[in-house]
């Protein structure tokens, strides 16, 4: 814009205003719709779903915005759950770095073991840990 804000009328800035919202909501979006794209690309180049690496109730509200609050009305408590540890089944032989719990999506590492005529069980850890 040419003008200096100083001489933009009152109809003027509140219609620049609105702009500029649309602008950053929409900027906002795009950046984060890339960032998702690039940690999900991550995470399957290890090996995993995102939802595998933040967890699966922390993948879900990583991406969402979070809730507004009704007024009014007091926010509840949620129950916590003793959860236990997953206890790892599977290793990677050529990485031991690499373990699976047996639960989710399989690796890429057991996938290829098991495209290789390779049975899950050679795969399995003799005594599980966490």
């Amino acid at each position: 814009m040419s003008k200096d804000l100083a001489e933009l009328s009152l109809t003027e800035l509140k219609k620049l205003q609105r702009k500029i919202e649309t602008e950053l909501q929409k900027r906002e979006r795009t950046s984060r719709s890339q960032l998702l794209k690039s940690m999900e690309k991550l995470a399957q180049e290890a090996g995993y779903s995102l939802s595998e690496v933040l967890g699966k109730n922390e993948a879900s509200t990583a991406v969402t915005a979070p809730k507004e609050k009704k007024a009014g009305k007091p926010a509840r408590k949620k129950a916590v759950k003793d959860k236990k540890p997953s206890v790892i089944k599977f290793r990677n032989p050529a990485n031991p770095d690499q373990s699976w719990t047996g639960h989710g999506r399989k690796p890429n590492w057991v996938v290829e073991h098991l495209q290789n005529d390779g049975a899950l069980e050679a795969l399995a850890v003799s005594n599980p840990t966490t």
